[in-house]
Formats: C-alpha cells, sequence, structure tokens
C-alpha cells in the first residue's frame, strides 16, 4: 500500500514538473530563454519548448509585421509653409534577443523615433514635395528609420506619409492659382483655334478668288443650312465680292454691246446719224434703247403774195 501511494506521488511530482517545464510557442511567435537572468544561445521555434523549471524564464516574441500609426505632426516646410503631417509604419523582428535585450519597450521606441524623423522630414521637404512627390519622402523616412532600429533587432518593412492638412488660407490660394493657370490654359487654347481657324480661311479664300463661283455656291449652301431650321424669316447675307463681281460682268456685256453697235453692219462705216446712234455725252455704262423710224410729213403751202404789177 505503501508503494502504490509512492507511485502515485511520484507520477504528480512528474506531471507538475512536466506542466511548469514545457512552454508552447505559437507559429507567429519565437521565444526568448533566460536562465537566472542570462539569455541562453538560441531562440524557442513555433511548437512545444521545455525549460527548466523555477531556473529558467522564456518571454515570446511576436514576429508578424506590425502596423503602427504615427501621430499627426505640425512642421514646417523648407519654404515656410505650416503643415500637419501623418504617416504609418511597417516594420517587424528580426532579431528577439535585441528586441528584447536591447531596448526597453521596441513598440513604443519605434513610435517616438517615428515621429523625430517625420518632423525631421518635414522641415527639409517643400510643400509641392509633400503634395505631389511622397515617394522620395518615404524613402528618407525610412532610411532614418533604419539606423536605430537595426540595433534593435528591428526590420522597417515599409513607411507611407498618409496625409498632409494645410491651413484655410493655403487651400484658397492654392485654389485661386489652379483657376488662374487653368484660365491661362483656356485662352491659349482658344487663341490657337482661331489661328489655325484662320488660316483655313485664308486657304478657302485663295481658292473662292481662282473660281469665283465657289463664292455663289458657299451662298446657296448657307442659304439651304438656314432654311432647314423651319424659320419664318430668312436672313441672306450678300458677300459685296458677289456685287462687284455682277457689276463688272455687267460693264463688260455694255461695252460689247456699245462696240457692236459703233462698228454697224459688216464693211459699213461707223454711223454718223440715226436712232441708234449713241448721243453725245450720253453714259456709257447704260444701255441705249432704239426708237422706232417715224414717217415725215410733208411741209404745209405757205401764200406768197402776187408780185406786184407794172
Amino acid at each position: 500500500m505503501v508503494v502504490v501511494d509512492a507511485v502515485i506521488a511520484l507520477l504528480v511530482v512528474l506531471a507538475v514538473y512536466a506542466g511548469l517545464s514545457v512552454r508552447m510557442v505559437q507559429q507567429y511567435q519565437l521565444g526568448v530563454v533566460f536562465r537566472f537572468g542570462r539569455v541562453l544561445d538560441g531562440v524557442r521555434g513555433p511548437g512545444l519548448a521545455r525549460i527548466v523549471p523555477v531556473a529558467d524564464r522564456m518571454r515570446r516574441v511576436n514576429v508578424q509585421i506590425v502596423t503602427m500609426p504615427v501621430p499627426a505632426q505640425d512642421g514646417i516646410t523648407r519654404d515656410n509653409v505650416t503643415v500637419r503631417v501623418d504617416a504609418v509604419v511597417y516594420f517587424k523582428v528580426v532579431d528577439p534577443v535585441k528586441a528584447i535585450v536591447n531596448v526597453q519597450d521596441y513598440g513604443f521606441a519605434m513610435s517616438q523615433v517615428a515621429q523625430t524623423s517625420l518632423r525631421s522630414i518635414i522641415g527639409k521637404s517643400e510643400l509641392d514635395d509633400l503634395l505631389a512627390n511622397r515617394e522620395p519622402i518615404n524613402q528618407g523616412l525610412e532610411l532614418m528609420l533604419d539606423s536605430p532600429a537595426l540595433g534593435w533587432g528591428i526590420q522597417i518593412d515599409r513607411v507611407e506619409i498618409k496625409d498632409v492638412a494645410l491651413p484655410e488660407s493655403m487651400k484658397r490660394s492654392m485654389a485661386r492659382q489652379a483657376e488662374a493657370d487653368r484660365e491661362r490654359r483656356a485662352r491659349i487654347i482658344t487663341a490657337d483655334g482661331e489661328f489655325q481657324a484662320s488660316a483655313r480661311l485664308s486657304e478657302a479664300a485663295k481658292v473662292m478668288a481662282q473660281t469665283p463661283a465657289a463664292l455663289q455656291l458657299r451662298l446657296l449652301q448657307t442659304v439651304v443650312e438656314v432654311a432647314a431650321e423651319k424659320n419664318s424669316t430668312l436672313v441672306l447675307p450678300f458677300p459685296v465680292e458677289l456685287l462687284r463681281f455682277l457689276e463688272s460682268s455687267t460693264e463688260r456685256a455694255t461695252a460689247e454691246a456699245a462696240r457692236a453697235t459703233a462698228a454697224g453692219p459688216a464693211g459699213a462705216g461707223p454711223a454718223t446719224a440715226g436712232p441708234s446712234a449713241v448721243e453725245p455725252g450720253a453714259d456709257e455704262g447704260v444701255e441705249q434703247l432704239e426708237l422706232p423710224e417715224l414717217p415725215r410729213l410733208p411741209a404745209p403751202a405757205v401764200n406768197r403774195p402776187a408780185a406786184a404789177r407794172p
């Protein structure tokens, strides 16, 4: 009976010893074992890890990537603009021994270093770079965090600037600047369009000058376009060039008719008299009408006095 009790007591002691000497490490963790305050060589991987009760103490370190937001920092840029910038830092522990031994709280230490580095990078950058060219700034901030992080067994995975807050006065100034720039571009585009249109119209005018009938065809096309809108009133533009063309055509026709009339029939001399002759002083540009020749009446008889008789 005593032997059975001794065996049971031994089993209980062994169970308690096993419970005190076995620790479980998760897949995303690494274990650092301290024996009487000194770090043992090597770290314990995921799974069951055995330690010596009372003498050993194990600390588990998370080796996952940690997402740490950096509080917004107020600063003045290199071009003297007050801004408020916040960021986010992604890091992970690659050496658990350094992360536990070299720094008291590596998470808090990384937060403070990130805030200080962010304020420093703000003072070295200009506003336009913070707004539109953030990639070099992110790389510079990452390099500033790498220096202390390497001594703490931490690897910086990525650093990103989240937001840049500007004063309201600066926002209004930037809005006015953008509006003025867009107005300038709109005027340049309008002027360029007018220049191209004038060049095309000049070429069209040269073509119409070579072919006067093209101007009349263009006028008729304009009339068709206006009449397609079913308006009750039709305004017809009449170009001056067409008037000049009609006037010159009329003058040529009148001159030819005058020369034909003056020449008379073939082989005959120039007509000096007659109803169709052009009266002196008459307008050459006006067509003369031919009047029919009237029959001549006999002269009336005149009673002469009788001669005196001797």
